[in-house]
């Protein structure tokens, strides 16, 4: 059991990319090896996975075991031949190169992510029941102290401008990671309360599941 405290996280943003590469081939194993000729990464590098399998699609992995043409991606449990059919999977990857640090972070705040259920009930039945569908959309709010000279915000202002895909990271102090994907929103206006830090708003809207590394 362990309890844990926020003091200490560091956000960044995904500001480099490499090219884009093919994925040939995917295994059902655990971990999942990739196929791709000429991938060129190495160890604990970070891609962005594109793929013909929705439970890996649009999420960011770790790279483990490179070798010529093949790695595995740290984590991916793909034995279920009915959650990924086999042959299915293909699709491309880019390495994420570069992150710039979201400093003067104040707060963080979550919505979304709740499991929606649909109910029912039948003729017979003087009760109702109800199954699990899906989670909602998700996003993540966090306002950092306005400051247009810091580089994250100068990040987060060119991301929200492009409207392009970016990988988000969380680091904790334990070392452990938390790897996002989707689009950031900007809001430039800075909150103006009389005797309180003003501060700026970001929203990342996710477009897949967070993954978690352990330290």
């Amino acid at each position: 059991m362990a309890v844990s405290l926020p003091n200490g996280v560091i956000l960044s943003l995904a500001t480099g990319y490499g090219a884009v590469k093919p994925v040939t081939g995917i295994t059902n194993a655990t971990p999942a090896v990739l196929t791709s000729a000429a991938h060129g990464l190495a160890a604990n590098a970070l891609i962005e996975l594109k793929s013909g399998w929705q439970k890996l699609n649009e999420r960011i992995f770790r790279v483990a075991d490179p070798a010529a043409g093949s790695f595995a991606l740290a984590g991916a449990d793909t034995q279920s031949a009915v959650q990924f059919p086999a042959g299915t999977g293909n699709g491309s990857l880019r390495e994420i190169t570069a992150f710039t640090q979201i400093t003067q972070v104040l707060e963080t705040s979550t919505s979304g992510g709740e499991m929606q259920f649909a109910t029912y009930s039948f003729l017979e039945n003087d009760f109702e029941a109800q199954i699990p569908t899906q989670a909602s959309a998700q996003s993540l709010t966090f306002t950092i102290a306005d400051d247009p000279s810091l580089p994250g915000y100068k990040a987060l202002q060119a991301a929200a401008e492009a409207r392009d895909v970016r990988a988000l990271r969380i680091a904790f102090p334990n070392g452990s990671v938390l790897l996002y994907n989707g689009y950031v929103s900007f809001n430039e206006t800075p909150s103006m309360t009389k005797g309180e830090v003003m501060g700026v708003q970001a929203t990342f809207s996710l477009l897949s599941r967070p993954v978690r590394y352990a330290a």
